[in-house]
């Protein structure tokens, strides 16, 4: 890419429904959130979540573009809500960015800790895009063991709502130390991917107590893992897949754009020419030093790939 030197290791960090808001970030509801504001201002382009079709971006169809960089609301002909229906699943298992990267001979890995049952056993219609990609791809997901081990992270950060789940014997952590374990995760592989949704469950219940308590652990989150990461070495990406918790106005989904965060190794390059969540993976790959990227659309039979980027 131009001769500039890529990471080598990157971290995706996945923030569902955390958009760019509309009115200035110093009068927002990032405004006293230091850690998202220093990246929002000076390491981040705003990005289409919205993907051409009419109708508030979804996230079914907004992660399946994420993790394959194929428009799946175009693919299907609409936005799909909740988890992945027959089509995006079958998307999912063949062009998802960690098939590719494994295809590669790439490492890759979901930090995400399942504590009460592999991801392989939840029901079908149940599973989460990253589920599915994670278990067409890697076979199986991260346990309760890695996450004692501090080499996984539990989905809210700290383990404090495990009880709510039926499992009251985890140790609840600090934000600063859920940091540490998901950086302790990403030095075993080329490339790691976290997933954090009590956003947009909180931007949907509409408890602003609950929504600034959400934003204020994911901003210490943020200052930890930003403070830790070697930057000469690694990138910090980060992106949703659709606004809701940037909004005041109703409980739904947002039409805003969504930040594409870049920090660390080739972060100017990681941001360049962004505009869509189409962009994402193709991006990732182009940094991880891997192949062809596939098309915005519709894939032809025989699956043909674009060109790679460029830097």
């Amino acid at each position: 890419m131009n001769g500039t030197a890529l990471p080598e290791r990157i971290l995706l960090f996945f923030v569902d429904g955390l958009g760019w808001p509309p009115e200035p970030l110093a009068e927002s509801r990032y405004a006293d959130l230091p850690a998202l504001r220093r990246l929002l201002d000076h390491h981040a382009v705003p990005v289409d979540a919205c993907l051409g079709l009419p109708g508030l971006p979804q996230s079914a169809t907004g992660q399946t573009t994420i993790f394959t960089g194929i428009n799946a609301a175009r693919q299907v002909g609409r936005h799909v809500e909740g988890f992945p229906n027959t089509e995006l699943r079958g998307l999912i298992a063949a062009h998802s960015i960690f098939r590719r990267l494994r295809a590669a001979g790439r490492t890759c890995t979901f930090a995400n800790a399942y504590v009460r049952c592999p991801g392989a056993s939840l029901p079908l219609a149940h599973r989460s895009v990253t589920t599915v990609m994670t278990c067409e791809a890697l076979g199986t997901t991260r346990q309760r063991a890695e996450l004692e081990a501090g080499r996984a992270v539990f989905h809210d950060l700290t383990r404090a709502s495990a009880p709510k789940i039926g499992v009251a014997d985890l140790p609840v952590i600090r934000e600063e130390t859920a940091a540490e374990h998901l950086l302790n995760t990403l030095r075993e592989v080329d490339f790691c991917l976290f997933e954090y949704f009590l956003t947009d469950h909180a931007g949907h219940r509409g408890d602003l107590d609950w929504q600034r308590a959400v934003l204020l652990s994911v901003d210490r989150f943020l200052a930890a893992l930003t403070t830790g990461l070697d930057r000469e070495r690694e990138l910090f990406l980060m992106v949703s897949d659709h606004g809701n918790i940037e909004s005041h106005a109703d409980h739904h989904h947002t039409a805003n754009p969504v930040p594409w965060i870049a920090f660390g190794r080739a972060e100017e390059l990681a941001r360049r020419d962004c505009r869509s969540l189409t962009d994402v993976t193709p991006r990732i790959l182009a940094l991880l030093g891997v192949g062809e990227s596939p098309p915005d659309g519709k894939i032809g039979p025989a699956g043909l790939s674009s060109p790679p980027i460029r830097g």
